[in-house]
């Protein structure tokens, strides 16, 4: 169930709050808007590209039985921070960076064991995309025993762009993938590192996997052929961390 705590309703309370900065998840707006959404909302949330959608206007009341005016916006537990500004830090302290990169992984659960195990095990950001990711919230971050407050979160329109630009950054591109023909121990994991995981339901999608550097997968020894994607990422955040004390 939505707390209120966890968003704001309203034409004037929607522009307050970005103009004073506070940090916008998502924004729903109902079906065919009126001229004041599309004059002044908009450009806005354009402006700083803020994700958003058209919903039926029963779903907003659903969310909420006040006078939401078309426009209820959910606000981010956690304030994002620009790839560039992450990699930047850790070159600056001399270390080569090790981002975690989630494509797709949409349960809050899964999200926030996930966040906790990059947390615990040093990756120095996390990077999601804009749409199609669980939200950071009340439960995902209890879900990550509080990792998402103390790990940077950047949030990105493409993932694909993003890779291509971490390339260019000096990154090697890791995917995680039952895909894969080689073991994740039989890959070198150190230098700048940015592993991706994907979702339990379709994995990473194949355009990432395209322009990944190397595909890789945990032998499997058991009956059941597969891993929670949180269990699977733990097992490569694991395996990375270790090969990096080694260096």
């Amino acid at each position: 169930m939505t707390q209120e705590k966890d968003f704001i309703f309203g034409i004037r309370a929607l522009l307050e709050a970005i103009e004073s900065g506070k940090e916008i998840d998502r924004v729903l707006f109902a079906k065919n808007p009126d001229s004041q959404i599309n004059n002044e909302v908009f450009p806005l949330i354009r402006q700083h590209s803020i994700p958003f959608q058209f919903v039926p206007v029963e779903k907003l009341n659903r969310i909420t039985r006040k006078n939401h005016q078309g426009v209820v916006a959910f606000i981010s537990a956690v304030s994002y921070y620009p790839v560039s500004e992450i990699i930047m830090r850790c070159f600056d302290k001399g270390k080569d960076p090790f981002l975690l990169i989630l494509d797709q992984v949409t349960d809050v659960g899964n999200f926030g064991a996930i966040g906790r195990s990059a947390e615990c095990l040093g990756v120095d950001g996390i990077i999601i995309p804009e749409r199609g990711n669980a939200r950071i919230n009340a439960d995902s971050i209890k879900a990550s025993a509080g990792a998402l407050l103390r790990i940077p979160v950047a949030r990105v329109r493409s993932l694909e762009s993003t890779i291509e630009y971490l390339i260019d950054s000096g990154l090697k591109i890791i995917a995680g993938t039952e895909k894969a023909e080689k073991a994740a121990f039989d890959v070198t994991l150190t230098g700048p590192l940015a592993i991706i995981a994907g979702s339990e339901d379709t994995g990473i999608s194949a355009r990432l996997l395209k322009i990944s550097h190397e595909l890789i997968k945990i032998p499997m020894s058991g009956k059941i052929a597969s891993l929670n994607v949180s269990a699977a990422t733990a097992i490569l955040l694991y395996e990375a961390a270790r090969q990096r004390v080694k260096e």
